[in-house]
């Protein structure tokens, strides 16, 4: 059994800046079409065209069920999947009233993103980039842990199909929602 996925450890590793999303602020996004959570795949261009939107990419869910990847808690900004999809869950009607679409972005597979969705009832989609496509097209960083490629914890406003904020490296991963709603709620109004 794992521990408790919903709580941090106090002794988390702290991840630093180490420039891998410079490169991201005013990039267009790529017409990459992800599966989705809903059931058909999401072109992740497209779905900041009608107004802002929200990609948090996340390394990996973790089942209560399953033994965690060894060495999990050592690496900077591994831990904390569940508090922060829980955190953008929890603050979900604060972005629909900005009128902000979140989505929540891994390399896991549909199928497992799907059980993690529903076990922690997300109102938002998740979309797998088990290829990565998008991941390589944005050339977002990633790491190797327990045998698989992960993607690092980083966080994208997108506003007419380009990127307006970068959060890089998110920490603590539970207060990232507040973080992005922070900065939505301080930023100037958006051209139409």
């Amino acid at each position: 059994m794992t521990k408790n996925l919903h709580k941090l450890p106090p002794d988390l590793p702290v991840p630093v800046d180490d420039g891998a999303c410079d490169h991201l602020p005013g990039m267009e996004i790529p017409p990459v079409a992800l599966a989705a959570t809903t059931g058909a795949a999401l072109n992740v261009a497209e779905a900041s065209h009608d107004g802002p939107a929200v990609f948090f990419f996340y390394p990996r869910s973790g089942r209560p069920d399953e033994p965690p990847i060894p060495g999990w808690d050592d690496i900077p900004g591994a831990r904390g999947c569940t508090p922060q999809s829980c955190a953008f869950r929890d603050h979900f009607s604060e972005f629909e009233a900005l009128g902000v679409r979140v989505f929540g972005v891994s390399a896991q597979d549909t199928e497992y993103q799907h059980e993690f969705a529903e076990r922690t009832k997300l109102p938002y989609p998740l979309l797998s980039d088990s290829d990565f496509v998008l991941t390589a097209a944005l050339g977002l960083p990633t790491f190797e842990a327990g045998g698989m490629r992960l993607i690092r914890r980083l966080t994208l406003v997108v506003s007419h199909g380009r990127v307006e904020k970068v959060l890089y490296p998110v920490f603590p991963p539970d207060k990232n929602a507040e973080e992005v709603l922070a900065y939505l709620e301080n930023v100037s109004p958006r051209e139409a």
